[in-house]
């Protein structure tokens, strides 16, 4: 993964701020940390006396971040939120606001606590495809471990509070000098330092490390393939447009990444495990509609049919989302992406794209296996998001 700090450029920041904001865009730069408004970063620093922790805020993108984008929290009153033993997200994100020193700002990420509890200066965190793809085998654990063997592991945890808390727990006792970073299994990593540089070569050598060992044992091939199945566009998008209750922009994909995937066999087991990082499920949805023949109707109802079945299986008081598919995979043809406008389904591909070469190179580790279907729907039903629907 190639560095992209340089002098030149950095010497135009000063404050602890101002060079926070210059290597959050660098993270950003690199579609395989960050993807559409993935990743978090934060730097403490001290405003009139008091300890603060800028950390990014909800909406925006590391690409192009600035310093209003950072929400500043009083430090400590972060730290005491990660000692309690219970903490709804709709309660974390009221008691977040109330310990921000300027309200005008935006909501602080939902990761806050957890970078407030790491005891360094700067805090980068990424969902980085090289080391989500290794977590995400069947021996990812194992394979993680060999990778980096001085980084605290650990196991999948629902983001938010839970997962600030139980890492809490974990570092009790902790030699963070001796610690280089954090691994968050099927989620991603951490790198901090008390330098802002450092921290960022710190994720990038991390990276670069993952990448190295899916080079030597996952060297990806993309076969060549010519579009041999058919699809009548105009039919799907009439078809999707009216099962979702607007207008939908497709966006087809028939690159040799997406032929190739496409024109793998047992397409309905290979295609339908799961999202490459958890954040993605609200974007895709956990699996794509697979379309075999020329009944796309059919396709599509069987489809809502075993989605609403895995809704009722695994809800409490949700309400469902629209069960119909946000992108599709057609045999030997390609892909399809789905949004409301142009900008929306790009980004599904987007997401599509680099969950595909996800799930090819962690076949050849194994076998690609994601977070589980309780932990997905966790996901995807998130305390939060309903939230916005039940108003």
């Amino acid at each position: 993964m190639k560095n992209l700090w340089t002098d030149e450029e950095s010497s135009n920041y000063k404050t602890d701020l101002e060079l926070r904001v210059y290597t959050s865009k660098l993270l950003g730069r690199s579609d395989e940390l960050v993807l559409h408004g993935g990743g978090n970063t934060s730097v403490k620093s001290t405003v009139d006396g008091q300890d603060i922790l800028y950390v990014k805020g909800s909406g925006w993108d590391l690409v192009s971040i600035e310093k209003e984008g950072f929400a500043p929290v009083e430090l400590t009153m972060l730290q005491d939120m990660a000692k309690v033993e219970e903490l709804s997200d709709s309660e974390m994100v009221v008691a977040q606001r109330e310990a921000m020193i300027d309200k005008t700002a935006p909501n602080p990420s939902v990761e806050a606590i957890l970078h407030a509890i790491i005891p360094f200066k700067f805090v980068d965190h990424t969902h980085a495809d090289a080391v989500v793809t290794i977590s995400n085998s069947f021996n990812g654990i194992e394979n993680i471990k060999e990778v980096y063997p001085n980084f605290l592991i650990v196991p999948y945890v629902m983001p938010g509070f839970i997962l600030a808390h139980t890492i809490y727990e974990m570092v009790q006792g902790l030699d963070w000098e001796s610690c280089e970073g954090i691994i968050l299994h099927n989620h991603g990593i951490f790198t901090f330092d008390d330098d802002a540089k450092k921290s960022y070569d710190k994720m990038i050598e991390a990276v670069s490390k993952a990448e190295q060992f899916l080079e030597k044992n996952a060297p990806l091939v993309i076969e060549k393939y010519m579009p041999r199945g058919t699809l009548d566009i105009d039919k799907l998008q009439q078809i999707i447009s009216s099962e979702k209750g607007y207008e939908v922009f497709v966006k087809v994909n028939q690159s040799p990444l997406a032929l190739h995937y496409a024109s793998t066999r047992n397409l309905k087991t290979f295609a339908t495990r799961g999202v490459l990082t958890p954040e993605h499920i609200i974007r895709t949805k956990r699996e794509p509609l697979i379309l075999e023949e020329d009944d796309i109707q059919g396709a599509i109802n069987r489809y809502k049919e075993n989605y609403i079945e895995y809704f009722n299986t695994h809800k409490k008081d949700e309400i469902m989302l629209n069960p119909a598919p946000n992108w599709v995979v057609v045999k030997n043809f390609g892909t399809v992406s789905f949004g409301k406008n142009e900008k929306e389904a790009s980004i599904i591909e987007d997401i599509n794209n680099h969950t595909m070469n996800a799930v090819l190179k962690a076949d050849m580790l194994g076998g690609y296996e994601s977070i589980s279907l309780q932990d997905s729907f966790d996901m995807e039903y998130w305390e939060l998001e309903q939230a916005k629907l039940k108003k």
